[in-house]
């Protein structure tokens, strides 16, 4: 595909591994995947909460993440775009800043509508964020070392997913939700200000200008055209939306009998996500190594087996469960977003808003279609209906896997 910029392209000057660029790249980074994250997520062990307090469903009270997450999905392909003319460092700083005050903005909202209307702004601005990420780090990192990079991005994603909904739900215990939701607004703000000193300027960034609708359009249906490409992709909408489908519905099935949990009880279980902050950068190490196709595809074995865990009866087979699944999803997340930026020869800011678009429309309807699942059919029927899903995605990395040994253009 032809790039609307002139000139000849210089060889990119790639930050090495170990280097202090590297390691300060790879922390703002760290910042922006924690912030994404705890942002979105904080609300998830606040859905009974919400029950209560608004007298809606628990799947209307999914709404709230949902929503934010679907707004994300669409601001993503947008921002994407964007940052093709913008550039990647200031547009992810803004989308940091400008969410965490929306956050502020959801924890002072006095009804439920205007709550939801707050936590929809927040997603649109935080498109800004994943795919410029993704987009920056092919874009400066040594390819040698992108994938334990990508790791550390996914690894700080885990890390805010895991304190966002741990602190939301030690502090319900406490205080009130609104006051929570406050005091993780403005630890947000402290880490987009954090991420804009540490991250440094880009170095191999092309800024494209006099992009049209018509140059996007061809961007992105050559992204889709790739059958790799595709197939990580709808790997992303599949396994987000498992992972979100479970972790929006656990709290009701550890708040019920025979297990009672109060919200801090159940907030423990978020702990989990230190098994994703750890496996996200030895994943990457570990795919840099032998390959991505078996890391990836034991990645969505361990979130199966994990899945069948959470049918025993004991408390302790669910929580062993849920860390395994919880393994398995951040293995093959940070494999397979890493392999997009390598994949994707032009116009990483596309590709990365196509896998994105997917990884959050899978969060956002699959993580409220498996309301319906639990509400009709219980525990079992949602985790069913998840474990056909993830043998879906099994199947789309072993046709991933098959492209790469036929030695196809695009794998």
């Amino acid at each position: 595909m032809s790039s609307p910029s002139s000139g000849a392209v210089p060889q990119p000057s790639w930050v090495v591994r170990g280097s202090p660029a590297y390691r300060r790249i790879s922390l703002a980074l760290f910042l922006a995947g924690f912030a994404t994250f705890s942002l979105l997520y904080c609300v998830q062990p606040l859905l009974p909460a919400f029950v209560a307090h608004f007298g809606v469903t628990p799947a209307a009270s999914a709404l709230s993440l949902s929503l934010t997450t679907g707004c994300l999905a669409v601001a993503i392909v947008l921002a994407g775009a964007l940052s093709e003319g913008l550039g990647r460092r200031g547009l992810m700083f803004v989308s940091m800043l400008l969410a965490a005050l929306c956050n502020l903005a959801a924890s002072l909202a006095p009804g439920w509508e205007a709550l939801l209307a707050a936590r929809a702004l927040e997603g649109l601005l935080l498109g800004g964020v994943p795919a410029v990420a993704m987009a920056y780090l092919s874009e400066e990192i040594e390819p040698a070392g992108l994938g334990f990079a990508m790791g550390l991005y996914v690894g700080g994603s885990a890390l805010g997913g895991m304190l966002g909904r741990v602190a939301m739900g030690a502090m319900t215990e406490y205080i009130d939700w609104h006051w929570a939701l406050a005091a993780l607004s403005l630890v947000n703000l402290l880490a987009a200000i954090g991420f804009y000193l540490l991250l440094p300027p880009s170095r191999n960034f092309q800024r494209k200008t006099g992009l049209g609708a018509a140059y996007h359009l061809r961007a992105w249906g050559a992204h889709l055209a790739q059958p790799g490409l595709l197939c990580l992709f709808l790997i992303a909408f599949g396994l987000m939306g498992v992972f979100v489908s479970i972790y929006n519905y656990l709290g009701f099935l550890l708040a019920g009998e025979p297990y009672a949990l109060s919200p801090l009880q159940v907030s423990h279980v978020f702990y989990a996500y230190l098994f994703g902050v750890v496996a996200s950068p030895v994943a990457g190490a570990l795919a840099d190594r032998f390959g991505r196709a078996p890391v990836l595809l034991g990645g969505v074995a361990f979130m199966a087996l994990g899945l069948l865990l959470t049918l025993g009866a004991a408390l302790a087979s669910i929580v062993a469960g849920i860390m395994l699944m919880t393994m398995g999803f951040f293995t093959a997340h940070s494999v397979a977003s890493g392999w997009v930026g390598r994949l994707a020869t032009q116009s990483k800011g596309h590709a990365s808003s196509l896998y994105l678009l997917g990884y959050y429309l899978g969060s956002s309807l699959l993580g409220a279609g498996g309301g319906w699942f639990m509400q009709h059919t219980g525990w079992a029927g949602l985790v069913a209906s998840m474990l056909v899903l993830l043998a879906g995605v099994f199947l789309l990395g072993v046709r991933v896997r098959g492209l790469a040994r036929q030695g196809r253009p695009a794998v």
